[in-house]
């Protein structure tokens, strides 16, 4: 299956348009992760906990998206965007990430 930003692919064409789809998934976070978190922010860097939960749920968001697509008989998905959000307060942290785009069959 093909996943792309672009709203078509270079030398296919659309036959068909299938809807749109999506993939959400929620990480929940916790106390540890947020522990050590608020020490990088105190004293800066990156927080690798989070970046690797975030790469996580990226790929998951995306797989998500690809079998949402495939299930409705596309080959592709256009216009692939990715959304990122924090739900929470800060004693109960979650990192959403949503995939959407437009499944469509290609020739």
């Amino acid at each position: 299956m093909i996943l792309t930003t672009t709203p078509e692919v270079q030398g296919k064409t659309i036959t068909r348009y299938q809807g749109i789809v999506f993939g959400e998934v929620i990480v929940g976070t916790n106390f540890l992760k947020d522990f050590k978190a608020g020490f990088t922010n105190f004293f800066g860097g990156r927080s690798k906990a989070y970046e690797s939960d975030l790469i996580r749920a990226r790929a998951d968001a995306l797989k998500e998206l690809e079998e949402r697509a495939a299930v409705t008989g596309a080959n592709a998905v256009v216009g692939v965007d990715i959304k990122y959000e924090a739900i929470g307060q800060k004693s109960a942290t979650m990192l959403m990430v949503t995939a959407s785009g437009t499944a469509v069959t290609l020739n």
